[in-house]
């Protein structure tokens, strides 16, 4: 299991979280090539929040261009009291999620990838409900995200 690094950003102030990291290969004539993927998300924690994912030859060069990729799916995310103006299911492949809105002090009731991408939102009440049977860390996330895209401003 590879270490998780969390790190900010000094020239755009978003803090950024390294959520999976996978070996992966690509059988050529001759072999196999290695390479690396790594998901990444990134947030403000004032209510932007991105997904950049990415492969590289290393695992330093697949991270940088997750940043990059994560910079450029930036999106806003309606806040109201730190919590969310109200209740969204959203679907990414195989993985569905549910976002409920909670009353202050309630916490952040949420697991796995869905829970990182919530908290680097700032979303700091809500409970999130994983309906899909997938594990897959980075489906999960790309559900939470669309959940957060679907979000309407009320009032």
């Amino acid at each position: 299991m590879p270490r998780v690094t969390v790190s900010r950003s000094k020239e755009s102030g978003f803090d950024q979280k390294l959520i999976e990291l996978r070996r992966v290969t690509r059988v050529v004539a001759g072999g196999k090539r290695m390479s690396f993927r790594a998901v990444i998300v990134i947030g403000d924690k004032k209510g932007k929040v991105g997904i950049g994912v990415a492969k590289g030859k290393d695992v330093a060069q697949a991270t940088d261009k997750a940043v990059f990729q994560a910079r450029k799916s930036v999106i806003t995310v309606p806040l109201v009291k730190g919590t969310i103006p109200h209740q969204v299911i959203a679907k990414h492949s195989s993985a569905k999620i549910l976002l409920k809105p909670a009353a202050e002090a309630h916490g952040l009731i949420a697991g796995g990838a869905s829970r990182v991408v919530l908290s680097y939102a700032g979303v700091r009440n809500v409970t999130a409900k994983t309906l899909g049977r997938t594990p897959n860390k980075l489906t999960n996330a790309m559900a939470t995200l669309r959940a957060l895209q679907h979000l309407k401003k009320i009032g």
